[in-house]
């Protein structure tokens, strides 16, 4: 390969990677070392020496002196003044060259849980970094604060929390935890045990050897806490299970599990509740054991007991949000306060198990639910490919740090879908590999496929993916959306059929031009209103009676428009392209008229509020905005 491949080779394989490109021809940029904290804080990242970035592009200037810059790097590596810790190893640090020029290229890996945060300088406080979109920002106290936290050896729920005992558990949610201990192992020698002498077993009471402190840690108090209990030692403690599965937007939700004072809302509890409405919508056909006897218990159960688990034990239960369940139709959503202890590659590898609560991670282990070996991924994935479902989703988010993991209930190629793509697109889809096939059924089924969407579903190498994607560009099947780190594919709009055989539109229309959903007019094929409607998700285009009236008329006053934005972002993200088609106005405009004025009111927040101008930004309804 010549070098000049290789920096295009470089240059494409950076989509889904954090990388930085900086000019080096003075030594060595002080920027370097917020872009080093900032990668190993978040995600990892590649930082490229010898680049500078101008708004028209890339320019390959390459470094004066390669061998100097590196023994700068290194010498400054091992410096605790410079920087808190060394995570390279020597094949993260090479020089390439091309047509005479040197270029420095360095590989940072994320850090682990017992390294972050990894700060520049010799305060934490006020060099620590991380990446939000494509720019390093500096961490807040409180975000520097809960990495100190995750890197203690003592587990945040094993605290003693004082002035608390066993008089502020819910003795019935004991009673129930010992049945379920005992449906699960019979002669467990515990099980023997008063409930006091138990509930120390199990970490739910403490007594410190070194203070003499004794009372109930936090674990104790979050898997049986007493209403009152909870709400004194933990404020910020919520849980919410939702479920959204009427088809009228007007209806926030068909179900709901969220504390409202006739039941006391520890994990305990919630984790009954929740697991039961999931488990009795799923209509799985029952199998039998070795001894020929029926098993209600099936992949998908298993998997979702250790997802609903997984997020009740690895949450930060003192962050922001709580942990929120959210049932769709197709698909089923869990989010959690905090971080990821692993990183995606080690998450989804499996084998390596970092729980922020370990005590709580005992308690449901005992009962039957959470897994210990770092397996939980594996059990997931297993169970929805067991009835060849979409694969899971992994998301993390910044400011406040969330994690979510996205269950789709829908097939992995949908054969209207492949029908309609066949349709669409002739001999050019039907030539695809199994891979390639995969991305344009993503990007058509989820709306856009991203590079790590794809490692999520195939298990393929990132580079071996983006080789797919670019193809798929060059050959009229998909569009790409965004550069390097945010690149996104969407489906191509390049036939007249494409509308058509969308499955994205109603599929009970007996017409070619299929009516949305809501009570809008028929449109006419290829109008401008038409093609910006059919891009939009079924549970999109369910909004169109909220819209209707900004629709119906463009000089509707600015209050009344504003009020109809309001009841389309509540308690959903929409962004602007999405908003914009559904009250039919001109998306820059609608921005910076009404979405950017509503955010400085109150009305509406950021998803990415440290980013405004970030691509993919969307815009929800404040709380109590009613």
């Amino acid at each position: 390969m010549r070098q000049l491949d290789l920096f295009s080779a470089l240059q494409s394989s950076t989509e889904g990677i954090d990388t930085e490109f900086k000019s080096a021809r003075g030594g060595m940029p002080g920027s370097f070392w917020e872009s080093y904290s900032a990668m190993a804080n978040t995600q990892g990242g590649t930082i490229v020496l010898g680049v500078a970035e101008k708004p028209t592009g890339l320019v390959w200037e390459g470094v004066p002196d390669a061998a100097q810059l590196r023994t700068v790097l290194w010498g400054q590596l091992n410096d605790r003044h410079k920087v808190s810790a060394n995570l390279l190893r020597d094949d993260d640090v090479r020089t390439v060259e091309d047509e005479g020029r040197q270029f420095v290229v360095v590989n940072v890996p994320r850090a682990s849980r017992l390294q972050r945060p990894v700060f520049v300088g010799p305060n934490p406080m006020t060099g620590t970094y991380r990446r939000a979109d494509e720019g390093d920002y500096r961490c807040s106290d409180d975000e520097v604060r809960r990495m100190l936290a995750d890197q203690s050896d003592t587990p945040a729920d094993s605290q003693i929390v004082e002035h608390f005992g066993q008089p502020d558990f819910d003795p019935e949610t004991v009673r129930q935890y010992r049945n379920r201990f005992a449906s699960r192992a019979p002669d467990h020698p515990w099980l023997l045990l008063d409930d006091a002498p138990l509930l120390t077993k199990l970490s739910a009471l403490r007594r410190d050897r070194a203070t003499g402190l004794e009372g109930a840690t936090v674990a104790g108090l979050l898997m049986f806490g007493r209403f009152e209990a909870l709400r004194d030692a933990l404020p910020g403690f919520h849980v919410d299970y939702r479920e959204r599965l009427s088809d009228d937007p007007a209806v926030r939700w068909t179900d709901r599990v969220v504390p409202d004072g006739t039941w006391e809302n520890n994990l305990f509890q919630f984790y009954l509740r929740v697991m039961q409405r999931l488990s009795g919508d799923l209509k799985m056909p029952f199998q039998l054991d070795r001894e020929l006897y029926r098993k209600d218990d099936s992949a998908v159960h298993e998997a979702l007991r250790e997802a609903v688990v997984n997020a009740l034990v690895h949450a930060d239960h003192r962050g922001q949000g709580g942990v929120v369940i959210e049932r769709y139709p197709d698909r089923i959503e869990l989010s959690n306060p905090g971080s990821l202890l692993v990183s995606r590659v080690q998450l989804l590898q499996g084998g390596v198990s970092e729980c922020r609560n370990k005590s709580l991670q005992l308690m449901f282990q005992l009962m039957g639910g959470g897994d210990k070996a770092g397996s939980g991924m594996d059990k997931i994935r297993a169970g929805w490919r067991s009835q060849h479902w979409r694969s899971p989703r992994l998301e993390e988010s910044l400011q406040p740090d969330r994690v979510k993991l996205v269950l789709p209930m829908v097939s992995l190629i949908p054969a209207e879908v492949e029908q309609a793509l066949r349709q669409r697109f002739g001999e050019r889809f039907a030539k695809l590999d199994k891979t390639a096939v995969q991305a344009v059924v993503t990007a058509q089924v989820e709306g856009s496929v991203t590079n790590s969407r794809m490692q999520e579903i195939t298990g393929e190498h990132s580079k071996d993916i983006t080789s797919v994607l670019q193809s798929l560009v060059r050959d009229g099947l998909l569009t790409q959306q965004n550069q390097r780190r945010w690149a996104s594919y969407r489906v191509a709009e390049d036939s007249p059929q494409s509308c058509e055989a969308s499955p994205h539109l109603a599929e009970d229309s007996p017409q070619s031009t299929p009516q949305l959903a809501g009570d809008s007019p028929q449109l006419q094929p290829n109008s401008p209103q038409w093609d910006r409607l059919a891009g939009l998700s079924p549970e999109i285009q369910r909004l169109l009676p909220i819209a209707e009236p900004a629709r119906k008329n463009k000089k509707l006053p600015v209050d009344q428009l504003k009020g109809v934005i309001r009841r389309l972002c509540e308690e959903r993200w929409l962004a602007t392209s999405e908003l914009a088609a559904l009250v039919d106005r001109d998306a820059d405009k609608l921005q910076s008229r009404f979405l950017t004025a509503m955010v400085r009111e109150g009305v509406l927040e950021l998803k990415f509020p440290d980013v405004r101008n970030r691509p993919d930004q969307a815009y929800r309804t404040v709380a109590g905005e009613n």
